[in-house]
């Protein structure tokens, strides 16, 4: 690999970080908006920090901090920023696989658990203002009500519920928009680790033509 293979690398790598840095900074920012703002409040009590603008700013500062550390490392050549860019991608992905893993081991007692927590949600709707901003949200935004139905509600449904008496509940709603996306979320999972792989395959490629550029001039 020559100068100019070398020289297409770095820019390709760069270039590459630079627009993941750019998603990053969006979607940090909308979390942040959205923590401003409070409209979607919180619907788990015994997770009071997974919230969706919680969730956006944690993947946004992620995103961020690797892909700043890939544009910084090839454009200045720098191993150091250059193998830590690629051990974190390598974390990312292995921490990415184990929780595929976990969540198809355990997919019966995780449904158990979020049934659970939006039943206790429901039973807080009227006395905690997050959490009926939670479930307005999502009942507005999905066209649903309640869990399961409208009789998830013993004091009548809401005016955020749809009027329809047989609209679907939003867990159930929800379950069957997974169930029948399915192809394309693993799709779209399938390309996010080939990007990853693709990421960290450049980064270390670069990283030793940088020591053979080194030994070639005598540095």
């Amino acid at each position: 690999m020559g100068m100019s293979s070398l020289k297409l690398l770095k820019y390709v790598l760069f270039f590459f970080n630079l627009l993941f840095w750019i998603c990053g900074c969006c979607i940090l920012g909308f979390g942040i908006y959205l923590l401003v703002h409070n409209n979607f409040g919180v619907l788990f009590h015994n997770l009071p920090s997974l919230t969706l603008g919680n969730v956006f700013v944690i993947v946004g500062s992620i995103i961020m901090v690797v892909a700043f550390l890939g544009c910084m490392g090839s454009i200045k050549e720098n191993k150091c920023l250059l193998m830590s860019f690629f051990i974190l991608l390598l974390i990312i992905l292995l921490a990415e696989v184990t929780l595929a893993i976990l969540l198809f081991v355990y997919e019966q007692k995780l449904n158990e658990y979020v049934a659970k927590g939006l039943s206790d949600s429901i039973h807080r709707y009227h006395s905690d203002n997050s959490t009926k901003a939670a479930w307005d949200s999502i009942q507005s935004f999905l066209r649903c009500c309640g869990i399961n139905g409208t009789s998830d509600w013993t004091s009548g449904p809401p005016a955020s519920c749809p009027s329809d008496p047989n609209v679907e509940g939003c867990y159930v709603k929800a379950r069957l928009w997974f169930h029948s996306n399915f192809l394309y979320i693993g799709i779209i999972t399938i390309c996010v680790c080939v990007i990853e792989v693709l990421g960290m395959s450049f980064a270390l490629t670069l990283n030793c033509q940088i020591d053979k550029t080194s030994q070639s001039i005598g540095l």
